[in-house]
């Protein structure tokens, strides 16, 4: 691992309680790059990619590790954009993505990590969250539809749960994507103003957007509880998408290089074998 890329990780991941605090972590951050350079980024994201394809490959060969990855932030900051340019170029059939909205009434009807676990990916797969189990953390903490005892009660499930998914082959990587309250409003104008993007205005987002304060206190409350050693959180700069989109497929790349992953050998007698015509 090089001296840039300890720095990468050191910078965003939230490695203790203390780190928990947003106000820490700049949402216009470009660390790695001299200055606002686009290309070098997105060079820099190619060539991620074309090594992220090798490692999927061997990754699905071998069948013993999955990657769950995690994808949390406010509207606008960024999640499908992630998915699209970090995921896209990986081979289709060893992604699998799920959004979480609202509980349908079958989901209400079991425990609410149920269809969370259902989906988690198998072994030689990487699965997204788009959104996740954290949404019930979030909603309930910024509507007050729980008590503190109870919620005090799933960040100990979650870990649990969590912890339970590592021990059993699954490396997570938990992303928040940090985006500030003038650029997402930079955002949302543009999906009024622009007729192309216009499908994606919700005003159900402007609800959320008045009740910013409490859900960054959520979010903390989230980082400085739920990042542990098994399942860490990184907090990513989104304001620049193109600099988002670095980060976390660099994250995911050097965590795969970690990974003991190897081609599965060769079945016996292979060099004895003659294909007749």
């Amino acid at each position: 691992m090089t001296a840039q890329d300890k720095k990468l990780l050191k910078k965003f991941t939230v490695a203790s309680p203390a780190r928990s605090k947003l106000a820490l972590y700049d949402t216009k951050d470009n660390t790695v790059f001299e200055s606002d350079e686009k290309d070098e980024a997105r060079d820099a994201l190619k060539s991620d990619a074309d090594k992220l394809r090798d490692l999927q490959r061997i990754l699905w060969a071998q069948g013993k590790h999955a990657i769950l990855i995690v994808l949390q932030g406010m509207d606008t900051s960024g999640k499908d954009g992630t998915i699209r340019h970090v995921m896209g170029p990986l081979n289709p059939q060893g992604v699998y993505v799920n959004s979480f909205k609202k509980p349908t009434e079958l989901e209400m009807q079991h425990d609410y990590l149920w269809r969370v676990h259902k989906v988690v990916p198998p072994k030689g797969y990487i699965g997204v969250f788009n959104r996740s189990h954290y949404e019930d953390i979030l909603v309930p903490f910024v509507k007050g539809s729980v008590s503190p005892e109870q919620l005090q009660e799933r960040y100990e499930q979650i870990n649990d749960f969590e912890k339970y998914l590592s021990r059993n082959g699954v490396t997570l990587l938990k992303f928040f994507l940090h985006i500030s309250k003038a650029e997402q409003k930079e955002r949302l104008l543009a999906r009024l103003e622009q007729p192309h993007k216009n499908w994606k205005f919700n005003p159900g987002d402007l609800v959320a957007r008045k009740q910013w304060t409490l859900y960054q206190k959520a979010y903390e409350s989230i980082l400085a509880r739920c990042s542990k050693q098994w399942a860490r959180w990184f907090v990513v700069p989104a304001d620049r998408k193109w600099y988002r989109n670095f980060v976390v497929g660099r994250i995911l790349r050097l965590t795969l290089e970690r990974l003991d992953l190897a081609y599965p050998p060769p079945v016996p007698g292979l060099e004895d074998i003659v294909i007749e015509d």
